[in-house]
């Protein structure tokens, strides 16, 4: 099994779409990236900890590839916004690729060169590809939220703009497949 760390604002709307992928064992919620042991969500929202939300996944390689992951991981948030996504803001919204090796570097940073000359966003992108070194799941209420609560988990994904952005850069069908 194969690891990717990502980060792309809220971790609520970055679990359903992996979730829906053959090949993929887990999307855990988590905090990736800062100076914190074990921080929670409380100390990671303070943006002090140096952690971003992010979602830790477990794939199958042989299965669904590190790009192909890449590819459904670009159609769920703005990459060409280094603030945070939508109305999240700060650091623990920042996006981000943590790399785990440096073929997952290298991958990360061909797509997003290829992504750049397609010109598919107003804007570059400016998601940084870092190297990964840790990661902490996050509480247990915030684990696979879009089935807890998926009224409010597509409220969000509605009003925060997060579906429109995508929507509109991506078509109707983004990330997440149709039911």
């Amino acid at each position: 099994m194969t690891k990717a760390t990502l980060a792309g604002g809220c971790f609520w709307c970055l679990v359903k779409p992996f979730h829906q992928y053959d090949g993929v064992e887990s999307v855990i919620s988590g905090y990736s990236g800062g100076h914190v042991e074990n921080p929670t969500y409380k100390e990671v929202c303070s943006n002090t900890t140096g952690h971003r939300e992010a979602v830790q996944i477990t794939f199958d390689e042989s299965v669904i590839s590190y790009r192909e992951v890449l590819e459904v991981f670009f159609k769920t948030f703005d990459p060409t916004d280094a603030k945070g996504q939508f109305y999240d803001r700060g650091e623990s919204y920042e996006p981000a690729i943590f790399y785990h090796d440096e073929e997952q570097k290298e991958t990360a940073e061909a797509l997003i060169a290829e992504l750049d000359a397609k010109q598919i966003f107003s804007g570059k992108i400016v998601t940084p590809v870092l190297p990964y070194k840790n990661f902490y799941p996050a509480e247990d209420y915030h684990q696979d939220y879009y089935l807890k609560d998926p009224a409010h988990y597509q409220n969000f994904q509605e009003r925060s703009g997060r579906k429109a952005f995508i929507e509109k850069h991506w078509g109707n069908s983004d990330a997440e497949k149709e039911d």
